[in-house]
């Protein structure tokens, strides 16, 4: 089925649920492989505005299809920023594309991700009912935290229509130093072993280029110098410039790094794009077997997830039952693949939430993926 609804409301849009008894919500598709599913398509192109903005309360409320790029520039205005550095902002990804898909940026090390920043969310069920979960305050529910469980979610449950963040106060200095990391033992040595210092780094990846890792450090200037001076004694690397540093980690979260990147702004499928989980100690030996497949890999987050860019051309059962063999778990962004690959793993409250929300099937269900 290849018809999309295009609602301009939230009434229209609990009106399109109601009356189609097979759908899936779809943003700007930066990320298109998490809706390639047998149902008909509801953008929420036209959902789009901040509701509510307190920088007081360091809050928001946004419509699910707004774009991340307004998001962000709103609150740059005024001092604050998402902390766990929303990917694809520049490549027009929307708030609710990322709740859905659970991708987030380098920042995510220090902070927490996505999910640790969510507070509350409005959807419309299975059933076409119109619900609010959580609240707009950062301590609002003693039970189930239920909008943490449409992180990541793909669409299963429901329909997002209004999303609520925390938000923190942007640091006025930053510093990122280039380490090198001279072989893949180097590599594991460094994440481990920043990882767990003192120096409460922002962000800490192994870039794709397999020779550097960005070190970021945020906070006032005096002790920015001094932790890098420190860090530059006990590993070799360099600092970068502002200007350059923010374009190294805009090329991150853009996946400029990715093989076939332009195919990301031209809407293409042909460019393979995995995520997957990983530990700073077994990321090294992940990458290498990745690149024996002829991936481009960013490992993330102190090492704690991977992303591996892949030409359409790549042996995706050979990928899927190597990381079978490693109970590997891994979704695919993009591309022509399986939406899941390696050691899927199932979870029975997932089947509950699902049921409570979805009984009738109106969504895909956790088990299907083409």
């Amino acid at each position: 089925m290849n018809a999309t609804l295009t609602p301009a409301n939230t009434a229209e849009l609990v009106e399109a649920v109601r009356s189609t008894p097979r759908l899936i919500a779809v943003g700007s598709g930066t990320k298109p492989r998490l809706s390639a599913v047998s149902a008909v398509k509801l953008s929420t192109a036209k959902l789009t505005g901040i509701v509510e903005y307190e920088p007081s309360e360091f809050t928001f409320t946004a419509l699910a299809g707004t774009p991340l790029r307004e998001i962000v520039e709103t609150l740059a205005a005024q001092g604050q920023y998402l902390p766990f550095d929303p990917m694809l902002v520049a490549k027009g990804a929307t708030l609710g594309g990322t709740v859905a898909s659970g991708v987030s940026g380098p920042g995510r090390f220090r902070f927490g991700g996505l999910r640790d920043f969510i507070l509350a969310v409005q959807f419309v069920d299975g059933a076409g009912r119109l619900l609010r979960m959580g609240g707009k305050v950062v301590k609002n529910a003693a039970g189930f935290d239920l909008p943490k469980f449409f992180v990541g979610s793909l669409g299963r449950f429901g329909i997002l229509t209004e999303i609520t963040f925390k938000v923190f106060p942007r640091h006025t200095s930053r510093l990122t130093l280039m380490l090198e990391t001279v072989g893949p033992e180097i590599a594991t040595q460094i994440l481990t072993q920043a990882g767990a210092s003192r120096w409460e780094l922002d962000a800490l990846d192994w870039l794709p280029d397999t020779k550097n890792i960005a070190a970021r450090l945020v906070g006032p200037t005096e002790s920015l110098d001094a932790l890098a001076n420190e860090i530059l004694n006990r590993f070799p690397g360099e600092r970068l410039t502002t200007e350059v540093a923010d374009e190294k980690w805009g090329a991150l979260t853009e996946f400029e790094w990715a093989k076939n990147s332009k195919a990301l702004d031209a809407k293409a499928d042909s460019a393979l794009l995995l995520k997957m989980p990983t530990t700073p100690v077994t990321s090294a030996s992940l990458r290498g077997t990745l690149e024996e497949f002829g991936a481009t890999v960013l490992v993330s987050g102190g090492g704690n997830v991977a992303f591996a860019s892949f030409s359409s051309d790549a042996k995706v059962t050979a990928i899927d039952a190597k990381l079978k063999l490693l109970k590997v778990p891994c979704i695919t962004l993009r591309g022509d693949a399986p939406l899941w690959l390696g050691a899927r793993h199932d979870f029975q409250i997932a089947a509950a939430v699902k049921n409570a929300l979805d009984a009738e099937n109106r969504f895909p269900g956790l088990e299907e993926f083409d």
